[in-house]
């Protein structure tokens, strides 16, 4: 453990030193069967604080380095099919995951791609392969998903700058599960929110057809 210590820091250096373009390395790595969770959110809250005016460009590329890397991964998982997803995926993980596309359809990307860790995004990703999701909705969904978590922590980086970053060093490791958290509250409020209004949908106003 003390000899991969260094070579994580170095790593980490190194990926913060490119900039914008390393979102696409680490896009690689997060999007892959070992993810690492709640990188891009770091990177995208450091970059966003040290240069407030370069958060879109931030955000465009962290959404671009998550969404090839997670298609790489689906479509890994759609050349492999059901079979190679079973090996991969534990059967309880699996039935819930199938559960959610049965419900939600592409929401079922969309809503894990805005939701922090530890929801866990890969077996979403491999299992819209396995069972052949139509390529371009999953797309659609995983981009739109991205783009919403990016655009909120990129923003709220850009804005309070170095507070937030202060703010991370007293909460350590929790602190970009903290700011990404609220991303949950604002979801599950929507969704809420979307099942009351089609449970009771508003009657037309007296004297209207």
């Amino acid at each position: 453990m003390a000899e991969v210590a260094p070579v994580a820091r170095g790593f980490r250096h190194w990926i913060v030193h490119l900039g914008a373009v390393g979102f696409i390395p680490l896009g690689l790595l997060d999007g892959s069967v070992v993810p690492v969770p709640g990188s891009m959110d770091v990177l995208i809250i450091i970059l966003s604080a040290r240069r407030r005016d370069l958060w879109p460009l931030y955000t465009l590329m962290a959404t671009i380095g998550s969404v090839v890397g997670l298609y790489i991964t689906y479509h890994l998982a759609q050349k492999g099919g059901k079979e190679a997803l079973a090996k991969r995926v534990r059967a309880h993980t699996l039935q819930r995951v199938q559960n959610a596309f049965d419900r939600w359809g592409w929401g079922a990307i969309a809503v894990p791609a805005v939701l922090p860790p530890p929801v866990p995004m890969v077996p979403f990703v491999m299992a819209a392969g396995a069972m052949q999701y139509p390529v371009n909705k999953f797309l659609l969904a995983l981009a739109l998903g991205r783009v919403a978590r990016y655009t909120i922590l990129g923003f709220l980086a850009a804005r309070y700058g170095r507070h937030i970053l202060s703010f991370f060093r007293h909460l350590g490791r929790l602190g970009p599960f903290f700011i990404v958290g609220l991303i949950v509250a604002a979801v599950i409020g929507f969704l809420v929110f979307q099942a009351k209004r089609n449970k009771h949908p508003v009657a037309p106003a007296a004297g209207q057809d």
